[in-house]
């Protein structure tokens, strides 16, 4: 069933699937977000999130999952002003900014979203800039369409510059959810192609596999489909589609990596989300083209019989000779004790 371009606001691509194939099965509509955050602006973010999973909402979806740091932002181009040995001073403004913009786990824009999920009836699954003190994370946010917030992941591994401007997150968020829809869990962007860290997730039962990133690269479809063969699992991907003009004017904000400024229209992230089934199929995208709401209709049934051809944690399973262990315990760099 494909749905006409909206008259305002971003195109919808929707495929729908036979559910009524297998009447024992269940069938979620999911929509993934392809849009830009507003740079530098978390309540103007936060407002256009609502306008967004309003109109998933208005499509009957159920699941709605948005990019990778949606709320607070993804720098594409900064350096943070970084060289090995200096640190420059705008480069410093410029993090003080996007700290600025972060935001606290909990806090009243955690509070905001969960209400946005209760309003409109949806599992949110959406990407945050968190700030705990002075330390940011790269981190998904979840919650229920009863408005209660879940739980987060924190990205384990950021990846090439990353490092210095995001920490690093533990075994203790790697949540998956079982809820009325099914298991729903999130990992995010480079860390998909951790080997580990996938097989923990399949571990837990992951049914909707929420993959939130920055790449647009060909590649990262290939990386997609295959999860999705080797999980058994939906993978719903969700990434942001910007042009330069999205980000504040140079030389407030500039983008390291050219040779010149890109013009105002040049895509510096042109998206590529889609929605994947257990047996590889591709069930909406990927969209390169703008902003967009990419929706389809899961037919659970089709897990179950993607694992009976390959059950990565089950039957094709070899712990006798591979086995994984994962660290839950979280990780502090201060522990105080006691002996009174």
């Amino acid at each position: 069933m494909a749905l006409s371009p909206a008259s305002v606001g971003p195109v919808i691509s929707e495929v729908e699937m036979n559910a009524g194939a297998d009447q024992g099965s269940t069938t979620v509509r999911a929509t993934v977000v392809q849009a830009c955050s507003v740079f530098y602006d978390t309540p103007a973010t936060l407002d256009k999130a609502e306008k967004l999973i309003a109109e998933a909402a208005g499509y009957g979806s159920q699941l709605v999952l948005f990019p990778e740091v949606f709320v607070g932002g993804y720098p594409h181009g900064s350096t943070f002003g970084l060289t090995i040995g200096s640190r420059s001073a705008k480069g410093k403004e410029d993090f003080r900014k996007y700290h600025a913009a972060a935001v606290d786990v909990p806090g009243p824009e955690v509070s905001r979203l969960a209400a946005l999920a209760g309003k409109y009836k949806v599992f949110l699954v959406i990407g945050v800039v968190e700030r705990a003190g002075y330390t940011l994370y790269n981190t998904v946010l979840s919650f229920d369409s009863l408005g209660k917030y879940l739980g987060k992941h924190r990205k384990l591994m950021p990846t090439s510059l990353e490092r210095v401007f995001w920490g690093f997150g533990d075994g203790s968020t790697i949540p998956v959810y079982d809820t009325p829809l099914g298991k729903i869990g999130a990992v995010i962007c480079w860390e998909n192609r951790m080997p580990l860290i996938r097989t923990a997730m399949y571990a837990k039962g992951v049914q909707i596999y929420c993959a939130p990133t920055a790449d647009a690269l060909p590649s990262w479809q290939a990386s997609m489909t295959h999860i999705a063969l080797e999980g058994g699992c939906f993978v719903l991907t969700a990434n942001q589609f910007c042009r330069r003009k999205d980000f504040p004017p140079s030389p407030e904000y500039t983008f390291g990596g050219h040779e010149e400024e890109p013009s105002p229209e040049t895509a510096v992230c042109p998206g590529g989300s889609a929605i994947i089934s257990p047996s590889g199929t591709v069930l909406a995208g990927p969209n390169y083209e703008g902003e967009a709401l990419l929706t389809a209709d899961l037919d659970l049934g089709e897990i179950v019989r993607a694992k009976f051809d390959f059950d990565v944690v089950g039957h094709y399973a070899r712990p006798e000779v591979l086995s994984l262990t994962v660290k839950t315990e979280p990780k502090h760099a201060v522990s105080f004790t006691s002996t009174v």
